[in-house]
C-alpha cells in the first residue's frame, strides 16, 4: 500500500511539473541523479562515473542520497523536489521497488525520461536501467562458496534488503544457484542488516552464536559484507568462508588480511557514467536498450592486484 506521504509527493510533483518557474526553461541540460545513499564508497563511485560523463556530454547534474538505505520516504522526497525543478531527464536507483512508481509516472507523462541505475523499479517506466546482473553475480558467489566448502556445509546470507532489486537479485541469485547446482550446501538462514555495518555486524553475531557449525557466509553489499567481517574478528571465529559483494577499503583489506575469501566487484564508475550517457540519449530521442549490463568481476587475493581488477575497485 502506498503511504501518504507517497502520494502527497506525486500530488505535488504535478502540481510542480504543470508550474514550474520559468528559471527552469532555459537550455541549460540538468539531468538529477538520486541514488539509495551516499555512505558507502560505492555510491562515491557512481557519483565520479556521473561526474565525469557530465563534463564530458556538457550537462549539469546533482547527486544526493538519503543518509540511510532504510530512509525511502526520504528518497522519495529528494525524487520530488527533483522532479519539480523540471529536468530534462532523470537518474533514479530506487530502496523500494514499487513505491516511488507513482512519481516516476509523473515524470514520464511530464515527458522526462527516467533512467534507473543499479536498482530498477518493477514498472517499465525507465528507459533503460544501468546495472550489474545482480542474478548472474550472485550466483558466482554461490559457486565460489560451494568450490571453498568442499561442496558441502551450513552457510548463511546477510543481505541489505528485501525490497530493493538488487537486494531481491542478490539473494534470490545465490539461493538459486545453490539449490540447483550445490545440493551438499545447506543455507540455514537469510538476515537483513539494512546495509548498515553495525546493524549488519549484530545480525552476523547473532547468526554464528546460533549456528556453530557454520562453514560460510555471503554479505550482499558494501555494508553487509563488513558486518560479516565485523563479526568474525569480534568473536574470533576461524575458519568460516566470507563472500561478500563490491570493494571498498574495509573489503580489499579483508581480503589482503585472509578474514574475507573473495568478493564480487561491480563497476561503479561505468554505472555513474552509462546513467547520464543514457538520459542524454533519452533527452535526444534515441532508443535505449532495456538494461545496460555494466559487469562485475570476482576477486581475491589471487587476482586482486591484476590490472582488470584494479581498475574497477573503488577503494
Amino acid at each position: 500500500m502506498l503511504s501518504r506521504r507517497t502520494l502527497i509527493g506525486a500530488l505535488s510533483v504535478s502540481i510542480a511539473l504543470a508550474t514550474a518557474p520559468a528559471a527552469y526553461a532555459q537550455d541549460e541540460i540538468y539531468i538529477p541523479l538520486i541514488s539509495k545513499g551516499f555512505q558507502h564508497q560505492f555510491w562515491q563511485a557512481v557519483k565520479a562515473g556521473a561526474d565525469q560523463a557530465a563534463d564530458e556530454f556538457g550537462v549539469r547534474i546533482t547527486f544526493e542520497g538519503p543518509d540511510s538505505e532504510t530512509m525511502v520516504d526520504r528518497q522519495i522526497d529528494m525524487l520530488a523536489a527533483a522532479l519539480a525543478n523540471n529536468p530534462k531527464a532523470i537518474g533514479f536507483a530506487a530502496l523500494d521497488s514499487q513505491a516511488a512508481i507513482p512519481l516516476l509516472r509523473q515524470a514520464a507523462d511530464a515527458g522526462i525520461p527516467v533512467v534507473a541505475f543499479d536498482s530498477g523499479v518493477d514498472s517499465d517506466i525507465p528507459v533503460t536501467t544501468a546495472t550489474t546482473d545482480n542474478l548472474a553475480a550472485a550466483a558466482l558467489a554461490a559457486d565460489k562458496m560451494s568450490e571453498l566448502l568442499g561442496g558441502a556445509g551450513k552457510v548463511a546470507v546477510v543481505a541489505h534488503d528485501q525490497t530493493s532489486r538488487t537486494g531481491i537479485d542478490r539473494r534470490d541469485g545465490f539461493l538459486n544457484r545453490m539449490a540447483s547446482d550445490h545440493p551438499g550446501i545447506e543455507v540455514v538462514t537469510v538476515q537483513y542488516g539494512a546495509g548498515d555495518q553495525l546493524t549488519s555486524t549484530e545480525v552476523a553475531k547473532a547468526i554464528l552464536i546460533a549456528n556453530p557449525d557454520l562453514g560460510g557466509m555471503f554479505g550482499t553489499n558494501e555494508g553487509s559484507a563488513i558486518g560479516v567481517v565485523n563479526a568474525v574478528r569480534e568473536m574470533g571465529t576461524t575458519d568460516l568462508v566470507v563472500i561478500g559483494y563490491d570493494s571498498g577499503k574495509a573489503q580489499t583489506d579483508a581480503i589482503r588480511e585472509g578474514l574475507m575469501a573473495g568478493a564480487i566487484t561491480q563497476n561503479p564508475v561505468g554505472i555513474g557514467y552509462e546513467t547520464v550517457k543514457a538520459a542524454v540519449a533519452a533527452i535526444n530521442g534515441e532508443t535505449l536498450p532495456a538494461i545496460i549490463d555494466t559487469g562485475f568481476y570476482y576477486y581475491d587475493q589471487s587476482n586482486i592486484d591484476n590490472p582488470e581488477i584494479q581498475a574497477v575497485l573503488y577503494d
